[in-house]
């Protein structure tokens, strides 16, 4: 890991990557393609230094409450977050400024912080984003090697279900040719029906493949597939949008399974309401003389 200082912390949309790099090891990761302009290797973690202290000037200076996020780029829950705790600390700026929060993880240290979660939730709106890929756990290992199974990050959203706090999955990315199946597709399905999510984003069954994470990708293909790069630039050559060819197919029962259970599954209603900011009203103390 490695400290830098950064001028500001919120994006225009109050999103902020706390965090840049990763060690959870996904075979799939986008954010080290290129374009991102990462100056240092994925795994060596770039610690923005003064983030809280930008973060709190931020908040004091906002004229208007809103919904705060991060975890896009970066998992917010890599492990250095035990040490250095800036999204905790983040959260509790959120809490002590009456701001919300939205964040994506893969992770169930996010439980640590439900604490904060609930508070946030209590007094406006905090959803809790997990990213699902893969049914299998043996697969999951494989393409998510360093970070919680799937099964255990179902555990996680039923939790946070039973605390009141609303979650969003993320059914993406889906790798063809290697969990683009009907079987995988119900079987994650069947975790967000049991876990009650309020919704699901997903844009299509596939992946981007882009200068810098695809060169990783295809060597992490050579050593878990042998034979399943070639497949893929037969069929893909360079292309950047990656589409299964059951696409249709599995966005269709995607779709209708959703509908079917009550799952939110319109990618642009779920992020009205992941940026939709509410503030809950405090319930009224009647007086023993009303």
């Amino acid at each position: 890991m490695h400290f830098v200082k950064t001028k500001g912390i919120l994006s225009a949309n109050n999103r902020m990557n706390l965090y840049r790099g990763c060690s959870h090891g996904c075979i799939y990761c986008d954010s080290r393609s290129k374009c991102y302009h990462m100056e240092h290797d994925f795994e060596d973690i770039e610690i923005k230094e003064n983030a809280i202290e930008l973060l709190e000037l931020s908040l004091k200076r906002k004229r208007a409450k809103c919904m705060l996020g991060t975890g896009a780029m970066t998992d917010p829950y890599i492990p250095i977050e035990n040490e250095i705790g800036n999204v905790r600390k983040a959260l509790s700026l959120a809490n002590q400024y009456g701001f919300g929060f939205t964040l994506i993880t893969k992770s169930d240290r996010i439980l640590r912080d439900i604490d904060l979660l609930k508070a946030i939730n209590d007094k406006t709106k905090c959803v809790v984003q997990m990213t699902l890929t893969t049914y299998d756990e043996d697969l999951c290992k494989k393409i998510e090697p360093n970070v919680c199974t799937t099964k255990e990050r179902v555990a996680v959203l039923k939790t946070f279900h039973d605390f009141g706090i609303p979650t969003v999955v993320w059914l993406s990315p889906i790798l063809p040719f290697i969990n683009d199946t009907e079987e995988n597709i119900m079987g994650i399905l069947n975790y967000c029906i049991e876990a009650k999510v309020y919704g699901m984003i997903c844009f299509e069954m596939g992946l981007t493949l882009r200068e810098g994470n695809r060169e990783y990708f295809y060597k992490q293909l050579d050593r878990l597939f042998p034979g399943m790069k070639e497949k893929y630039i037969q069929t893909y050559g360079m292309q950047y949008q990656i589409s299964s060819p059951k696409n249709h197919a599995l966005m269709k029962l995607f779709h209708q399974v959703c509908e079917a259970n009550g799952i939110v599954h319109d990618n642009r209603q779920i992020f009205e309401y992941l940026n939709t900011f509410e503030e809950k009203s405090k319930p009224i103390q009647l007086s023993l003389f009303d």
